[in-house]
C-alpha cells in the first residue's frame, strides 16, 4: 500500500505535465463543475501505482503464495491495462458508448479466462447455489461492467471518486483480512491484495485531485478503478462458499456486502438508469442530476459534498465491517445515531447558513 501511494504520488507532476504538452485537457462545460482546463491523464498516475504496488509484493516472502500460481493476478493486470486504454481513448477523443462498452466486456472476458469468475452465489434468505460456467462468465462479465459505470458516473467533483474507492476498497480490504484470518479464505487468494493497492493509489492521487484539483483521473482512471474493486470482490465474494462470509449481518451472501460499501456510487447509478429511462434518453447522454449535483443545487459547497459523500460511504462499510470483526449486531445503534445526524447535516446546514447570510 505504501509503495502504491508514493509510486502514484511521483508520477503525478510528469503526468499533468505530459498532459499539457499533447493537449490531454478537460475544458470546462456546461455539464462539468470545474471551472479551468485541467490535465486528464492521471489514470497513469494510478496504472504505475498499481504496477509498482504488485511489482513489490511479488518480492515480499510473506505474499508468496498469493504468487504461486500467478495467472489471476496476471490476468488482473491485463484487464486493468484494457480498462485503462478503453478510458484512455474515450479521454483523448471521444468514443461511442457501444464502443465503451465492448472495451468493458473484452476487460472483464480476461478475467473470466484466468478464472476469476463469480462461482458461489448466496442469494440471501433463498439459498446457495454453484452457477454453470457460462452463467459463472456472464455475472462476472456485468459485474465488472457494473463496477467500472458506477465509480465512472460518480467522478463528477473532485476527489468524490477517489476517496470512496479508497474507503471501499480499505473496508473491503478488511473484510478479506478477516475471513483470512479465521481461516476461511485461502493464503492464495488475490483478493485483498487487489483491495489494498486500489486503497494506495487513491490515496497517492487524492492530494492532486482534491478541490481544488489540479489533475483529473479521467475515464481511464475511474474504469480501471471499478475494474480493480471488481476483480477484488469476485475473488473474495464470489469464490468463497464458507459459511462464515454470511454470518455478517443479516444478508447471507458475500456479494451482498460490496454493495453495500459502495452503496453511494450503485445508487447513483441506479438513480441514473432510472432517470435517463423515463426521460427516453441515452443511457449514456451525461446530465447534472447525479447524486453530488443534487447536493450542490441544495446550497452544500463543493468540497463539502464530497466529504458527505465519503461519510456515507464510511458509514455504510461500518455497517458491514463492526458485525463481521464483533460477531455482534449491537454496533448499528452508533451507526444509525451517526446516519440520523449526517442525514440531517446533509438537509439543513444550508438552510442554517442561508438564515446566517440573510442575518
Amino acid at each position: 500500500m505504501a509503495v502504491s501511494v508514493v509510486a502514484t504520488a511521483l508520477s503525478v507532476p510528469p503526468m499533468r505535465a505530459l498532459s499539457r504538452r499533447v493537449g490531454a485537457m478537460a475544458a470546462p462545460g456546461d455539464r462539468t463543475v470545474h471551472a479551468r482546463a485541467t490535465p486528464v491523464l492521471g489514470g497513469a498516475s494510478l496504472l504505475v501505482g498499481v504496477l509498482a504496488g504488485l511489482g513489490t509484493a511479488a518480492l515480499l516472502p510473506e505474499l508468496r503464495p498469493v504468487f504461486e500460481a500467478p495467472v489471476n493476478l496476471i490476468g488482473v493486470v491485463v484487464a486493468a491495462i484494457v480498462m485503462w486504454l478503453t478510458g484512455l481513448v474515450d479521454d483523448l477523443r471521444d468514443v461511442s458508448p457501444p464502443a465503451k462498452v465492448a472495451g468493458m466486456v473484452l476487460s472483464g472476458s480476461i478475467l473470466t479466462l484466468v478464472g476469476l469468475t463469480v462461482i458461489y452465489f448466496r442469494v440471501p434468505f433463498l439459498g446457495f447455489t454453484v452457477l454453470p460456467p457460462d452463467l459463472s462468465a456472464l455475472v462476472s462479465v456485468l459485474w465488472v461492467v457494473g463496477m467500472a459505470n458506477a465509480v465512472n458516473l460518480i467522478d463528477g467533483l473532485d476527489g468524490l471518486a477517489a476517496g470512496i474507492v479508497a474507503i471501499a476498497a480499505g473496508s473491503f480490504f478488511l473484510y478479506g483480512w478477516r475471513l483470512l484470518d479465521v481461516g476461511v479464505l485461502d493464503p492464495s487468494n488475490v483478493g485483498p491484495l487487489i483491495a489494498i493497492v486500489t486503497a494506495g493509489v487513491c490515496l497517492g492521487f487524492l492530494p492532486f485531485n482534491f478541490n481544488p484539483a489540479s489533475i483529473f483521473m479521467g475515464d481511464s482512471g475511474a474504469l480501471m478503478l471499478g475494474l480493480l474493486l471488481a476483480a477484488s470482490t469476485i475473488a473474495v465474494g464470489g469464490q468463497s462458499d464458507d459459511p462464515f462470509s454470511g454470518q455478517s449481518w443479516f444478508f447471507f451472501a458475500p456479494l451482498v456486502i460490496p454493495l453495500f460499501i459502495l452503496g453511494v456510487p450503485l445508487l447513483d447509478t441506479a438513480f441514473a438508469v432510472v432517470r435517463r429511462a423515463t426521460s427516453r434518453t441515452g443511457l449514456a447522454t451525461a446530465d447534472k442530476q447525479h447524486l453530488h449535483h443534487r447536493l450542490m443545487d441544495l446550497g452544500h459547497g463543493h468540497r463539502r459534498t464530497v466529504v458527505i459523500l465519503w461519510a456515507w460511504t464510511a458509514l455504510l462499510s461500518g455497517f458491514v465491517l463492526i458485525p463481521v470483526f464483533t460477531n455482534r449486531g449491537n454496533g448499528i445503534v452508533p451507526l444509525g445515531i451517526a446516519a440520523l445526524a449526517l442525514l440531517l447535516f446533509t438537509m439543513l446546514a444550508p438552510r442554517m447558513r442561508s438564515r446566517e447570510r440573510v442575518a
